[in-house]
């Protein structure tokens, strides 16, 4: 599987890629929350997207309730499908008086001129449930005392992924301020993205959405505006286990 870097402003090269082209969207844009340099919301790139994704085709966008209601307006075009929270072992606050977050959100849109039974979709399962016992009263077939039964209802093995993930932040150990973990990325991309598809990551920082589209036989590809970022990016994927590429399928 193939994966493109291009580096430059995400607005001048996605009017350089075709129309429905990709399958799936999945970034993590600036959230334009803090007075950080890199931290700027990106003006018009959601309708920049929608225009190469295909009809049957979706984006999950990682961000915060804060940077959604700021940037309601910038989603015109497109459907709210579902939501997903991510959430970290560590957080941050604006302030000692709220409550301190330890989650970030991902929406899933898909565009207003497409069905959503026609969207792509492989809902993804976790192998966590357990077997569970049901108590009921019964009453014997004769006449008597009503004593207790027990019903075992074996619901062991995999159900239906949770839309709260817990995964470690890459805090502390990653080179880029924002990088997502591959354990919140994977189900994300495995649930939207067919086998064989193109992912687009129009803010591919460190190269993660990358990463896991070449595990799992997905090609990518990565808009990175600063180059070193974009560098960084192509040492991971090149630097990733290339024999267990394709292990999880």
């Amino acid at each position: 599987m193939t994966v493109q870097i291009i580096v430059g402003d995400a607005r001048e090269q996605l009017t350089k890629l075709p129309d429905s082209s990709v399958d799936l969207v999945l970034t993590d844009p600036p959230y334009g929350e803090t007075s950080l340099a890199w931290d700027r919301w990106v003006v018009g790139w959601p309708s920049l997207v929608r225009r190469v994704l295909k009809p049957t085709g979706s984006m999950w966008v990682f961000g915060s309730a804060r940077m959604f209601l700021a940037a309601a307006a910038e989603f015109g075009g497109w459907r709210f499908a579902q939501d997903v929270v991510w959430e970290k072992h560590n957080g941050s606050g604006f302030h000692a008086d709220r409550f301190k977050r330890v989650h970030e959100n991902a929406y899933q849109f898909y565009r207003d001129d497409a069905a959503w039974a026609d969207v792509y979709k492989d809902p993804q399962y976790t192998p966590d449930a357990v077997a569970r016992a049901v108590r009921r009263k019964r009453r014997p077939v004769h006449m008597g005392h009503a004593g207790q039964s027990v019903y075992r209802s074996e619901d062991g093995g995999p159900r239906l992924m949770r839309s709260v993930i817990w995964a470690r932040s890459e805090h502390g150990r990653a080179e880029h301020p924002t990088q997502k973990p591959l354990a919140i990325i994977e189900p994300l991309l495995l649930y939207a993205c067919p086998p064989g598809g193109v992912v687009l990551d129009p803010f591919g920082g460190s190269g993660t959405t990358a990463i896991a589209a070449q595990r799992h036989s997905r090609d990518a590809i990565l808009i990175e505006l600063n180059s070193e970022y974009a560098a960084m990016a192509r040492r991971r994927i090149d630097g990733d286990a290339p024999l267990f590429a394709g292990a999880a399928e």
